[in-house]
């Protein structure tokens, strides 16, 4: 297995223990937050969907985001099913520009964030991405903790 197959995998067994926790929220806990400041339930769902595509366009722009026009802005929250739906074009879009790198290019390409001072590899910048589904998926397990509900197993 090469890295880039590697990298795959992992964003792969991310997003399948995100939807496994995700699918297991009942649907009248999705508006659910634990103060008026955080995100609700369906909210943190997006954000790690729409996060996503905004990172890709972060590395098509080797890190300049410009103008970005989300394709989430003005839609409603309505529940799981659609906001998986809605974002499924632009997650095989993100895969597969990680399936058409070529090894050399997580080492050689630099993504340059000028606004938040970031300069890292392309390889770097794809484990971070990752790590900020991850974050969300422990933050989304201590909000069912908080709110008393059961919490799906996702370390299978």
């Amino acid at each position: 297995m090469n890295s880039i197959e590697i990298i795959l995998l992992n964003f792969s067994e991310i997003r399948r223990r995100s939807i496994k926790l995700w699918s297991g929220i009942p649907s009248e806990y999705l508006d659910w937050k634990p103060d008026e400041n955080a995100f609700s339930i369906i909210e943190m769902i997006r954000h790690v969907l729409e996060g996503e595509h905004l990172f890709h366009k972060i590395i098509q722009n080797r890190g300049n985001l410009g103008n970005y026009p989300s394709p989430w802005e003005g839609l409603e929250y309505t529940d799981l099913e659609n906001e998986l739906n809605f974002a499924k074009t632009y997650r095989d879009d993100f895969l597969n520009m990680i399936r058409g790198l070529d090894e050399s290019d997580l080492a050689n390409v630099r993504i340059e964030r000028k606004e938040v001072g970031q300069s890292k590899t392309l390889g770097d910048y794809l484990n971070r991405i990752a790590y900020h589904e991850s974050v969300h998926t422990g933050q989304m397990l201590d909000y069912l903790r908080t709110a008393g509900v059961d919490r799906p197993k996702v370390w299978d």
